[in-house]
């Protein structure tokens, strides 16, 4: 947590205003309050895992009033995860954001506590691992006794939403919604398009948005982009999403997969082939590249391609023109070309499996995308994109996601991505029963592995070990501490005579000692290795005489 004053918060708001004006400024302020939002409610999932949902939920209310924001008392709070369903209705006094936006400006007719409403909609949107938008239908700022802020599921918002989902997403959606005239709402909070909204990208972390800030800035050029990142995190939707924000627009977007196309057919493929150039060659065909003149062509796992296939595209790329297979002249193309890969390029033009020359002309604009391990806040819109876009793909209807399924999601590592996530969901959505929840079970069928916690706190604050083996893994034990770990996992795996003489008192001692000694004597980060806070840690390693008093 990071202590600043009020006022000095109030002067940046103020300043942030002046220079960047009011709509700017607030879409900044509401995603950083979205994002603590998120955070705390992660951490209410971890520091109130024994507890009831309403317990969790509350967490949130009273981390408001204790990062100082202000003081937060619930009218009504209705929810049910497995039905998908939300309605929450608090009032809010003493606001901070309030006092210093009318310490500068007069009252106006718009609400001003943009970081508290992110942030109540981040914290839900979390917890219920579905979009949920918080409005501010009474303010401070606007004349009023108190704020009154009411959140239900966007979709329950329907047009409604649309003003406050601009400030909740990156202003990039709203230009591109506005530009094509055609704006919506998407169940997951983006405007869009509806022709948009089945493959459009998803999120609000900062990764997302620093991708999104990336490809809104070489749109409207005609720079050659080399999307770079794990297998499964959307590269071909953010290629198309660039597309669609470019001055081709109006013309086709060709995909290929490089690693998907045979290497002595890849040529034919990409540059066209005339007719009796090679066997089974009966008529003229253009290549992907003509097929893409004036629009934008997408090269996906380009590190895949042959070296001849590489000369080729280079000579393309610097001239602009194609020549057939088996063809004797070349044909302009005016071709935008959009690259990606999960390989790390520069490695392989050192093992010489990629030539240097196409490797500097492709990386002309490269944009890395980060993995959804990395982005975890995009996880909860993810579920609700997902879920809307199977239920209506196979005509279901699941309402949402049970507390298990949303702890699973949320915990999970998601080797691959996006993509992994939608095809669990899409296996969730078949499995799944209509008008009920999605679980767990629903979901992680086909062998996925979580990493396991070694200690957990239970509800009375016991201390509970779920790796016996933790207790024996210090390479240089002391005797004393060697005859306790022995004890302990002889009496925890039903082996040997020699754990009678070991109490509980010695086997916290021993996780003390040893959690202090994995942290390197980090007093805090031998806590979190138990679960514990840091004074709880403080009072256990004293009362123990493992630290003097005075330490």
């Amino acid at each position: 947590m990071l202590l600043v004053h009020a006022k000095s918060l109030g002067a940046l708001r103020r300043e942030m205003i002046e220079v960047l004006g009011l709509d700017v400024a607030r879409g900044f302020l509401t995603r950083m309050g979205y994002r603590a939002g998120v955070h705390d409610a992660q951490m209410a999932r971890k520091v109130r895992s024994k507890t009831t949902l309403k317990d969790i939920f509350v967490v949130g209310p009273q981390m408001h009033c204790l990062e100082g924001i202000g003081v937060s008392e619930a009218v009504r709070l209705e929810f049910d995860l497995e039905r998908g369903r939300h309605y929450g209705e608090f009032l809010w006094t003493s606001p901070v954001e309030d006092e210093e936006h009318i310490r500068y400006f007069s009252i106006g007719d718009e609400p001003a506590c943009w970081m508290q409403i992110g942030y109540a909609s981040g914290f839900s949107t979390e917890f219920m691992g579905r979009q949920v938008l918080y409005r501010e239908v009474e303010c401070q700022s606007m004349g009023h006794a108190a704020c009154r802020i009411v959140g239900k599921l966007v979709e329950e918002w329907g047009d409604e939403a649309a003003q406050d989902l601009r400030y909740m997403m990156p202003d990039f959606f709203a230009e591109l919604g506005a530009s094509t005239g055609k704006r919506s709402v998407s169940p997951f909070g983006l405007p869009k398009t509806q022709s948009e909204v089945a493959d459009g990208p998803v999120g609000i972390s900062s990764g997302f948005s620093a991708v999104m800030h990336m490809v809104r800035k070489v749109a409207p050029t005609q720079a050659t982009v080399l999307f770079l990142g794990e297998s499964g995190v959307g590269k071909e939707v953010f290629a198309r999403t660039l597309h669609r924000m470019s001055a081709r627009s109006s013309k086709s977007f060709v995909a290929v997969n490089c690693a998907a196309i045979p290497e002595q057919l890849i040529e034919s493929e990409l540059f066209g082939v005339e007719r009796g150039a090679f066997t089974g060659a009966m008529q003229s065909r253009p290549g992907r590249f003509e097929r893409a003149d004036g629009g934008t062509l997408f090269l996906d796992e380009i590190g895949t391609l042959s070296s001849s296939a590489q000369g080729k595209l280079l000579r393309v790329l610097q001239e602009g023109e194609v020549e057939r297979l088996g063809g004797s002249h070349t044909t302009k193309v005016d071709v935008r070309v959009i690259a990606a890969t999960n390989a790390d390029l520069r490695e392989e033009v050192k093992a010489g499996r990629f030539r240097e020359d196409l490797f500097f002309r492709l990386n002309v604009f490269p944009v890395c995308i980060a993995p959804l391990r990395e982005r975890r806040e995009d996880i909860p819109l993810l579920m609700s994109h997902f879920l809307t876009k199977y239920n209506q793909l196979h005509g279901r209807s699941l309402t949402g996601f049970t507390q298990r399924a949303v702890d699973a999601m949320l915990s999970y590592e998601w080797p691959g991505n996006v993509r992994e996530m939608e095809n669990v969901i899409e296996r969730g959505v078949i499995l799944g029963s209509d008008n009920g929840p999605v679980d767990s079970s629903h979901l992680f069928t086909s062998g996925e592995r979580f990493d396991e916690k070694r200690f957990e706190v239970g509800r009375e604050g016991r201390l509970i070990v779920s790796d016996p083996a933790a207790l024996v893994s210090d390479p240089e034990p002391d005797r004393e501490l060697d005859r306790v770990s022995r004890g302990v996992s002889n009496l925890l795996l039903g082996e040997g005579d020699d754990c009678g003489n070991v109490s509980l008192d010695e086997v916290e001692t021993l996780l003390l000692k040893r959690a202090l000694a994995r942290a390197n004597g980090n007093v805090a980060a031998a806590a979190r290795l138990l679960g514990i806070t840091r004074p709880q840690m403080v009072y256990r390693l004293k009362s123990r005489g493992i630290v003097d008093e005075g330490d």
